[in-house]
């Protein structure tokens, strides 16, 4: 049923399966993939057959760690935007048609799950967490910003968790992730094999997940969920620095570790994605999708996105050079210029 190697798509009894299968690229996606998950989920919810889709990976290491930005660098430098954004716009609707998806979908993450990988995990109304689990949003590193729906899920999330998370690009493991609604259930490692083949029988969903589900370790941010909700509950973004410098001052270790992350990532990036997190608490999908849309048409213009590929992927230097350099020196006006609407060229949603 697949027309790509880089991923599978075939029904296997009650269950559409998806096989993420690019493990050299810890299977990031590029616009093929994309199109062959859009296909195969058209098809199926007119399948009666199929009760539910699963995802999950071929890769030990990796989920899915984004998308093919290295590819997306290139198209940019070449002057090729259109086909930057037409990756983009393609990833998006599908991200939302996941969201809205009429059947059970379930993604079994047992591995590094980031960027473009959220998004087609995320929004899915189950996400099973292994043992390997491993999330991030990590673009404002790269000078880009929390997208695929993050607009919408990250400030959902208790305790201003999501705002952490966007600002900082912290990891997190299965633990922290159950407790903070990224994921639904936990499952051993060594068992997803085992689960991804009960899925595939028919039945209750939530029996067949009751009988592989365990309880993970502590959360690793279990004594820092106080500070987190604090420091980044805060109204603006130098107030959000105000306070970690305090609880740096005041002996927090962790709060020191997350005011120097922040000192590295790409202020405008940074600003973006907190100016996202205070509009996206109030948006509907739809619309959290049309924002990401309107803030990467600029960003595939602007300069931080480049030189932070460079500086991270190509180079390898890790060290960018970023335009503004500082956070007191973004415009807040260059910032809003992020969010204006496109007019004729806004994303083309299914209503």
């Amino acid at each position: 049923m697949s027309q790509t190697p880089e991923i599978q798509c075939e029904v296997r009894g009650a269950a559409g399966v998806v096989v993420l299968d690019r493990p050299k690229a810890l299977n990031a996606l590029n616009l093929a993939m994309v199109r062959e998950l859009a296909r195969a989920l058209d098809a199926w919810e007119k399948d009666p057959a199929v009760e539910r889709v699963v995802v999950t990976s071929t890769s030990e290491k990796a989920f899915c760690a984004g998308g093919d930005i290295r590819t997306l660098h290139d198209l940019g430098k070449a002057g090729r935007h259109d086909e930057m954004l037409a990756f983009w716009g393609e990833e998006y609707i599908l991200n939302a048609r996941i969201q809205s998806y009429p059947k059970p979908y379930v993604a079994l993450i047992d591995g590094i799950v980031m960027g473009g990988g959220v998004g087609i995990s995320l929004h899915g109304s189950h996400r099973i967490a292994g043992e390997r689990y491993l999330f991030a949003m990590p673009e404002v590193g790269i000078g880009f910003f929390p997208d695929v729906g993050a607009t919408y899920a990250l400030p959902r999330l208790p305790g201003a968790a999501g705002i952490y998370l966007a600002l900082t690009g912290d990891r997190v493991g299965a633990a922290d992730a159950l407790a903070l609604g990224l994921a639904t259930h936990a499952v051993p490692s060594a068992r997803m094999a085992e689960l991804t083949d009960a899925l595939t029988r028919r039945g209750a969903l939530d029996d067949i997940l009751a009988g592989f589900t365990h309880d993970p370790d502590q959360p690793a941010l279990a004594s820092e969920r106080g500070l987190i909700a604090d420091c980044f509950g805060a109204a603006s973004l130098p107030e959000i620095l105000a306070r970690l410098e305090a609880a740096a001052a005041g002996g927090s270790a962790f709060a020191g570790k997350l005011r120097q992350t922040l000192a590295v990532k790409s202020p405008t990036s940074v600003a973006i994605a907190f100016e996202q997190m205070r509009r996206g608490a109030g948006l509907d999908f739809a619309e959290a999708m049309r924002t990401e849309f309107r803030i990467v048409s600029r960003i595939a213009h602007g300069h931080d996105f480049y030189e932070g590929v460079r500086a991270v992927v190509i180079d390898k230097d890790q060290a960018p050079h970023w335009r503004p350099a500082a956070l007191d020196a973004v415009d807040p006006a260059d910032i809003a210029a992020y969010f204006a609407p496109l007019g004729a060229d806004e994303l083309k949603l299914a209503s």
